[in-house]
């Protein structure tokens, strides 16, 4: 055997001959790297520069230098430990190599990697260095959330039934506890592998028979894996806790095989991994490392046996042949822990014996019954379009939202006290006229256009939720200043289908550029205006002008007059995307909604706090059990993107100004103790609950995702009784949208009156059908109080109630897949005169012009009463948009369809139609009271469009619109069409002029 030489310390190197001329290889790439990483730096600074002008903009600054100083502290320690661990490793390995290394033929290779390597070693440790530490504080920083929750924990005051723990040490400190393990798991591991491959290379660790290893690489390697097996100890002792929110086939958190068989095993292995630990450590006396490899050997035999076969036997053993009595206490702890997660524990369960229901109690009962929606939100958006977008770059979402307001008059008269058309709503349908610059030619080709020119949308548009227009359009309520509304700022800079950004502002006594709204009386036919508000980030400045041209990309910051000294820029400008910024600890409800509130138009979102922590409760996916036929068919109502959680409180509500962008979060939940710890660790950015005032309580509502999450686990969890759960025989689902698609039905906010309730509130509600069974049946009806407050600015005491209606498992009430069903082929005839046909003929001419609206469900007369409005499309010649033509009502076994719901509800009963028309209630049809004696309603409302035509094409010829004159003249022709049709046999038809 020979031996080698290996030099410590440096050696002095061989001076080399000057070379002047030759230029170095290499330095244009170093020069290069350089550059990009300058640049990439650069880019860097400047994203977070303009963030915190955003963040001081919408005054949360603290948000940002909160979240970037703990991501950054963070980071630097967990760069520092890994870092640190590889380097130290590494430099330990060099500095105590020997300085004689035996050597044997086979190592001839190694020497010669040895003497390869020794010139780039401090690059090649550096690199690996630096890696190692990049990727270590990446993974840390992203723990901010778990580290702030920590640092601000709260106690729930409630412990789980399994160790006696307060429900906040699962929350708060568990997350951070496993994660850190985990994360020094990592270091360990890394510094373990950097030290066995530097001794090695620099030979002071041997294999065996090839020689004794250095005193130093022995001490070094038994610590790290000393350090190592007290980790998985820890990891182990955690994972007892961590079983709690372990998810199985038939329930969330300890079960009968985790009791009994997984805790144990954990704890022993957590007992071994410290006793591998001590055998580690002595290897530093016994020189050898077989009573190491032999425990670490053991220790992975014994977690494969006692970890997971031992518990596998107990599951198939003793568990599944006696799991319904075994597993009977673990099922209370979850139905327990669900119910009172999700905030479904204090449902009130109301028996509800439909099958007994009576036309008679239907006719009693339907003189007080609350007005019903029939302008369907998700339907009627074109014919907001049509009426209100006024121009073509003027858009509405595809799915519109549901507000209340009072004191909203009623559009006709005629109405009468005391009957279904003499009834008025606060619910109203809304939408904001919002600007698309797709609607504009060659806005997205020119910068100007797009960002300086077209900035905003102007108003918003509101129609009676329970009205229509003779020709079935909603009726649309004045929103000027003189309306029921009152004045308000009507420009729209922050809404759901705004531009990316906007450059606004100029200085004062300059001409405004910015387009503001059509106006036949200004220059070019429109109206210009320059933003006055507070909204955005200040770029007078070159500094600022410069950091926004890199961010986006875009020279024209620099290049362009339209950017001045008083310029601002609005960015961010989606109210979800605001809220979720100033709060990322939110999960956002995936529908926001406008309204006016103290002369703005504020956008209100409802934020969630969430965990999947909770022990012992169901963990559910938010995204999956949100999505239902609405979601599918909007892109601006989506589902939440939640994740996985088994906790979930409406603890946020939050206001986005449409003019100025300004964010307010009030705290709603006060008792959330998720809430608590956010608030703590971000100070003064919740407002407290005091704070709401009752022109924006009164807005308020219970939020859509919060109730699609309690519906679902209600579906399962209306059982409490653990061997019924078990068996699963009692278990529901929503039904799916028989109007709109495959997906399942969407709640549905209306005014309604639950059958324990005196008055009707305004409520969201949902249905139940038998899971996997017979989708024919209904089983249960869920309603939430959605009203939160009046204008005293107290939250409601009823706010949020569930009521579930029960219905007998011996019932036959049909669930809405067979309503569609008997509503698709009924021959039952129109309660209308002037339109006796068929249902199934009435929906065969409508062929594809036939659009349905939602199916409302409504618990009157002791049964279930539905209603679903039926719209015709309009021709594609004069604009495609639905307009409701009639109305279906089904309660028990009979089926009556007419013109209004009031109608319909008279065929339910055996009532004659109503004698007057209107447009209040339960959808009247917009006529004017009598008509001078002439017969039915259908002659009373052709008689109106008819002079409602030739007024309009009066109009249209005075101002010399032709074209409109001719669109009146076929209007006309049609109205005296339909009422020649209407007027009875020998009658005559009269139009005033």
């Amino acid at each position: 055997m020979s031996e080698n030489v290996w030099p410590r310390g440096p050696q002095p190197s061989r001076p080399t001959p000057p070379t002047a001329s030759a230029p170095r290889r290499g330095s244009g790439w170093r020069w290069l790297i350089v550059a990009v990483v300058v640049i990439a730096v650069l880019f860097q600074l400047v994203g977070m520069w303009t963030e915190y002008l955003w963040f001081d903009s919408v005054g949360f600054t603290s948000v940002w230098t909160t979240t970037m100083g703990t991501r950054l502290g963070l980071f630097v320690v967990g760069a520092a430990l890994t870092g640190g661990a590889v380097w130290s490793s590494l430099v330990i390995a060099h500095r105590s190599r020997p300085l004689l290394v035996p050597m044997t033929p086979g190592e001839v290779a190694l020497q010669q990697y040895r003497t390869a390597i020794e010139p780039m070693r401090r690059l090649l440790t550096i690199g690996l260095v630096v890696l190692f530490a990049l990727m270590g504080g990446a993974a840390a920083a992203g723990q901010w959330e778990s580290l702030l929750l920590l640092l601000n924990r709260q106690p729930f005051g409630q412990t789980d039934p399994q160790f006696g723990l307060d429900i906040g040490f699962y929350v708060f400190t568990l997350p951070f506890l496993l994660f850190l393990v985990g994360f020094l798991t990592m270091v360990f591991v890394l510094a373990l592998i950097a030290a066995a491959v530097g001794h090695y290379i620099y030979g002071g660790l041997q294999l065996p028979k090839r020689g004794p290893s250095t005193a130093t690489a022995i001490v070094h390697i038994s610590v790290l894996g000393a350090l190592l097996a007290l980790m998985r100890g820890a990891s182990y002792w955690l994972d007892r806790y961590a079983q709690t929110a372990r998810e199985t086939s038939l329930l969330t958190g300890v079960d009968y095989t985790a009791a009994n068989a997984v805790l144990p095993t954990k704890a022993i292995l957590a007992i071994a991994a410290l006793m591998c630990a001590a055998l580690f450590l002595s290897a530093i006396w016994t020189k050898s490392w077989r009573l190491p490899i032999l425990a670490t050997a053991l220790l992975i035999v014994l977690s494969v046996l006692v970890g997971s076969v031992y518990p596998a036997v107990i599951q198939a053993v003793r568990v599944t042949p006696s799991a319904k009595t075994l597993q009977a206490p673990y099922l209370a702890n979850n139905i327990a822990a669900t119910r009172a997660a999700f905030a479904v524990d204090d449902v009130k369960v109301i028996p509800y014996n439909a099958d007994r229901a009576t036309t008679k109690q239907l006719r009693t009962d339907s003189e007080n019954m609350p007005s019903v929606r029939l302008m369907d939100p998700n339907v009627i958006s074109p014919s907001f379009r049509q009426h209100e977008a006024r121009q073509q770059y003027y858009v509405f979402p595809e799915t519109l939202d549901v507000d209340r307001y009072s004191n909203l008059s009623r559009a006709g008269t005629g109405a009468q006290p005391g009957t279904a058309a003499g009834r008025t709503s606060g619910d109203v349908v809304v939408a904001v006229r919002e600007l698309s610059l797709d609607g504009i030619p060659d806005a997205n080709e020119s910068w100007l256009k797009a960002h300086t020119v077209y900035t905003h949308g102007y108003g918003l548009v509101a129609a009676h939720g329970n009205q229509r227009t003779s020709n079935g359009d909603p009726v649309f309520i004045d929103t000027s200043a003189k309306g029921p509304l009152g004045e308000f700022e009507p420009r729209i800079y922050f809404g759901e289908l705004s531009p990316s950004y906007s450059v606004v502002g100029a200085p004062e006594g300059a001409a405004p550029s910015e387009f503001d709204a059509p106006d036949d009386e200004g220059r070019g036919g429109q109206r210009q205006n320059t933003y006055g508000g507070i909204g955005g980030v200040p770029i007078g400045s070159f500094p600022r002008r410069v950091a926004y041209a890199m961010k986006y990309r875009e020279p024209m910051f620099l290049l362009s007059n339209a950017v001045n000294s008083e310029s601002r820029i609005l960015d961010h400008r989606s109210p979800k995307e605001r809220v979720q910024k100033v709060a990322p600890w939110l999960t956002l409800d995936g529908n926001t909604y406008p309204s006016v509130v103290d002369g703005r138009v504020q956008w209100i979102v409802d934020g969630y706090t969430t965990t999947a922590r909770y022990p012992n409760s169901r963990l559910v996916d938010m995204q999956q059990v949100t999505s239902d036929s609405t979601t599918a068919a909007s892109r601006t109502v989506q589902s939440s993107a939640g994740g996985r959680v088994n906790y979930i409180r409406n603890s946020v509500k939050a206001t986005v100004d449409a003019y100025d962008g300004t964010v307010k979060l009030y705290a709603w939940d006060t008792e959330d103790p998720i809430l608590k710890a956010w608030s703590s660790a971000f100070d003064g950015t919740v407002l407290p609950l005091s704070d709401i005032k009752g022109t924006l309580m009164r807005h308020l509502r219970y939020p859509q995702d919060l109730f699609k999450a309690q519906r679902q686990i209600l579906s399962q969890y209306h059982v409490t009784d653990p061997g019924s759960f078990f068996d699963e025989t009692d278990f529901w689902e929503v039904p799916k949208d028989p109007t709109h698609s495959s997906n399942s039905q969407p709640p549905y906010y209306q005014s309604l009156a639950m059958p324990d309730q005196d008055s009707a509130s305004f409520s969201l509600s949902s249905l139940f059908i038998p899971f996997g069974g017979n989708s024919n049946l209904l089983r249960g009806y869920l309603a939430a109080e959605a009203d939160a407050g009046s204008e005293d600015g107290v939250k409601g005491e009823g706010y949020g109630q569930l009521r579930l209606l029960e219905l007998s498992r011996q019932s036959s009430v049909k669930a809405p897949g067979q309503v569609q069903q008997e509503i698709e082929t009924s021959s039952e005839r129109s309660q209308d005169e002037s339109q006796p046909l068929a249902l199934t003929q009435y929906i065969r001419n409508g062929e594809e012009r036939l659009v349905r609206g939602n199916l409302l469900t409504l618990p009157v007369g002791d049964g279930l009463l539905y209603v679903e409005p039926l719209y015709l499309r309009a021709s594609e010649s004069s604009g495609s948009f639905p307009q409701n033509k009639q109305v279906v009502a089904v309660f028990g076994d009979k089926l009556a369809w007419a013109e209004t719901l009031d109608a319909a509800l008279a065929g339910l009963t055996g009532q004659a139609p109503p004698a007057t028309g209107g447009t209040g209630g339960t959808g009247g049809t917009g006529g004017t009271g009598g008509t001078g004696g002439t017969g039915s309603a259908a002659l009373r409302s052709a008689l109106k469009d008819a002079q409602d035509a030739y007024a309009e094409g009066q109009a249209a010829l005075r101002k010399g619109d032709f074209s409109g004159y001719d669109a009146a003249q076929k209007k006309l022709k049609a109205a005296i069409d339909r009422a020649v049709r209407a007027a009875p046999q020998g009658g005559s038809v009269k139009l005033s002029k």
